[in-house]
Parts: structure tokens; C-alpha cells; sequence
């Protein structure tokens, strides 16, 4: 299964923002990376930087690689809707990204990897497809035997009281939760600017 595996912590000094989740090396050196540090003198960056940044930005967040990334946004841009909140919308709706929000695993990388290996059910069915698309009742659960996972407790224990996503419900001692609708991007909060991927894709 693709998935990004270069160097996470400086991916995120490049962009100015922890992409992955909390990262420890990152709030050490949170400038971009290079050979002089944050004492470099940078240049301006165009228009196309500014967008392929924000794009790239966009798919390391998520976890998305670019040939997926951009079926998304043609999904996107084929609803009705503000193509780029639609984007957000989509990635939000992933399944992995899910289980994420609801605080079933700590990053979206856990989360990838407890679909993966078939510790998530979706709708009572074993689901092993992170990019699976939710729709708006769906239940996503913890698999029965995978309940007492170390790594499932601890998540689920120091999550439960940042859970506060609306378009999202949890139930603690079903260790079930239900998507409740697409998220309005003010409920969205990743600092991204779509509409820069939406100018970006429209050359």
C-alpha cells in the first residue's frame, strides 16, 4: 500500500506546521530546514510555489500520494459545492481520518495502520481500506478482540476529552462512533488554503 516514508519532521520545518501529528524534534527546530537554519535570508516565493506548497502541504497532512490526492479533487470538482471545501470535505470523510478524529488512534499514521491490519469495522463489516469514503450515518467501531489493544486504550484514554468534532459521535464504552455529515470547513482544523490546490489544478 503507497504511502509517504521519507522524513516527517522535515517535511514539517519546511512547511512551518507539525504535519503528522505532536513531534518533539519539531518544537525544537521549528524553522525550515538547511544548512544555516532560520539565520538564511530566503527569497519570496511565486504564485506556483505558493500553491504546490499548500498541495503538498494538503497530501502529507492527510497521507494521500499525489496520483490519489488528485482523484479526490476531480471527485471534488464534479459535486456541487465550493470545489475546494468539497476537497477538505472528501479527505475529512477518509476512513482512516476518521478514526483519527475520533480519537481511536493518536495520528492519522496509527489510524492507517489499525485499518490496515483489520482492527476497525465499519457498519458491523471488517474494513481494511484507510481511503475508504464515509457517508453520513456510517458507524465506525473498534473490532471486538482488537478492544484491548495497549496502543487502542491509551489513545481512546487521552483523547476523550478533545473530542469535540460536531460532525462526529462517540461512544466511550461502545468504543463506537457514528459520522454524523460532511464537516463545514469552519469545523475543519487544519490551516490549509484550498483554494490555492484549487488554482493550482485549474492551470
Amino acid at each position: 500500500m503507497a504511502r509517504y516514508t521519507g522524513p516527517k519532521t522535515k517535511k514539517s520545518r519546511a512547511f512551518g506546521q507539525s504535519l503528522f501529528g505532536y513531534d518533539k524534534s519539531f518544537d525544537k527546530k521549528n524553522y525550515p530546514p538547511g544548512q544555516h537554519g532560520n539565520t538564511r535570508r530566503r527569497k519570496q516565493k511565486s504564485d506556483y510555489a505558493n500553491q504546490l506548497m499548500e498541495k503538498q502541504k494538503a497530501k502529507y497532512t492527510y497521507g494521500v500520494l499525489e496520483r490519489q490526492f488528485r482523484k479526490t479533487f476531480v471527485a471534488a470538482s464534479s459535486k456541487k459545492g465550493v470545489t475546494g471545501e468539497v476537497l477538505l470535505q472528501f479527505l475529512e470523510a477518509r476512513l482512516d481520518n476518521v478514526v483519527f478524529r475520533m480519537g481511536i488512534a493518536p495520528s492519522r499514521a496509527a489510524a492507517r495502520q489499525l485499518v490496515s491490519h483489520k482492527h476497525i469495522l465499519l457498519n458491523g463489516v471488517v474494513t481494511n481500506i484507510p481511503s475508504c469514503q464515509l457517508r453520513a450515518g456510517d458507524v465506525v467501531s473498534v473490532r471486538g478482540r482488537s478492544q484491548n489493544l495497549e496502543a487502542i486504550r491509551d489513545s481512546i484514554t487521552s483523547k476523550s476529552e478533545v473530542r469535540k468534532f460536531g460532525w462526529l459521535e462517540w461512544n466511550g464504552d461502545r468504543k463506537e462512533g457514528v459520522f454524523l455529515a460532511y464537516p463545514e470547513r469552519s469545523e475543519i482544523p487544519e490551516k490549509i488554503n484550498e483554494q490555492l490546490i484549487v488554482e493550482l489544478y485549474s492551470k
